[in-house]
């Protein structure tokens, strides 16, 4: 008889599916869709951040304006627009203010009173996170490819620094009950070289990154060097442009909590969580296996405890 967590485990495989039809995304989900795919450039980028994150007051602004919030120049504002497929900024200006509006009208719905209290709007933020992720799982198959691509992986080193390193540690403690050989870096410079370095002489060929905010300069350095040594590099974040992103082979996005004192996780410890699922899903045979080991010695240890 399977163990609760081996039941878990076959009851909770990851199903391919495909993105409901009916799902209406969030406004800033339409703004990143917006921006798509393209290359921007580093003021470019900043420009597209400032408008996701200010998208109510920004798609409003004059040109002018717009330039001064960000501290970029008129003309980088005019080639932004056009990167995008726009004539110009009142194109990009008329496509963004339908969004605004709408985020306008969710806003207006929310619970006033909830909102009095700022750890309630706290857990409210946490919800809009999941709710968006719960989107994102509407199509698995990219978590399913990856979890597929990091089994595969022996070793399979897990990357966080600085305060992604709680992540890290979470994601490494439970992928050594499913995987032969995980190995942890959570130093950064040399360190981190050599121990990427060391994985991939021994085989590995992916590497899992956290790179939560603030993003350091070394996670940045450490990405690099995973690439330099032929490792492959996927990542879990909080944001969908920037250098870490462009960097990663692989990157898949979760919004942190910000509305208190320090960071909360929610969505990407679900994010982490169901990676998990997909690797011992890649697996389900070695998977049962090294559960039971687990299993085993955690009763040795509790008799050991108990006499």
């Amino acid at each position: 008889m399977p163990s609760g967590q081996q039941a878990r485990a076959q009851a909770s495989a990851i199903t391919p599916g495909k993105r409901s039809p009916g799902a209406e995304p969030l406004p800033a989900d339409k703004v990143r869709a917006l921006f798509g795919d393209h290359r921007l450039s580093p003021a470019q980028r900043r420009i597209a951040r400032y408008i996701t994150d200010h998208l109510t007051e920004a798609a409003f602004l004059s040109i002018t304006d717009l330039a001064e919030r960000v501290g970029v120049s008129q003309p980088s504002v005019t080639r932004f627009a056009s990167s995008l497929g726009f004539s110009g900024y009142p194109g990009l200006r008329e496509a963004l203010q339908p969004i605004a509006l709408s985020a306008v009208a969710r806003s207006t719905g929310t619970r006033e009173e909830d909102r009095r209290n700022e750890l309630q709007a706290a857990v409210d933020a946490e919800i809009a996170s999941l709710e968006s992720l719960r989107r994102v799982f509407a199509d698995p198959d990219q978590v399913l490819d990856l979890g597929r691509e990091l089994a595969r992986s022996v070793p399979l080193t897990i990357l966080g620094l600085r305060i992604s390193v709680s992540l890290a540690e979470y994601f490494a403690y439970a992928a050594k009950r499913i995987h032969p050989d995980v190995r942890l870096v959570s130093r950064g410079g040399s360190v981190a070289y050599d121990a990427l370095l060391q994985s991939r002489e021994a085989g590995g060929t992916w590497v899992l990154a956290f790179a939560m905010p603030r993003h350091a300069k070394e996670m940045l350095a450490a990405m690099r060097a995973a690439r330099s040594t032929g490792l492959r590099v996927a990542l879990i974040t909080d944001q969908t442009l920037g250098p870490l992103v462009e960097e990663a082979d692989v990157a898949l996005t979760a919004g942190t909590g910000s509305r208190l004192v320090f960071d909360s996780y929610a969505a990407p410890g679900v994010l982490s969580a169901a990676i998990l699922q997909a690797m011992a899903d890649a697996d389900p045979e070695r998977t049962q296996l090294r559960l039971e080991k687990y299993e085993q010695a955690a009763e040795q240890h509790d008799f050991f405890l108990e006499h």
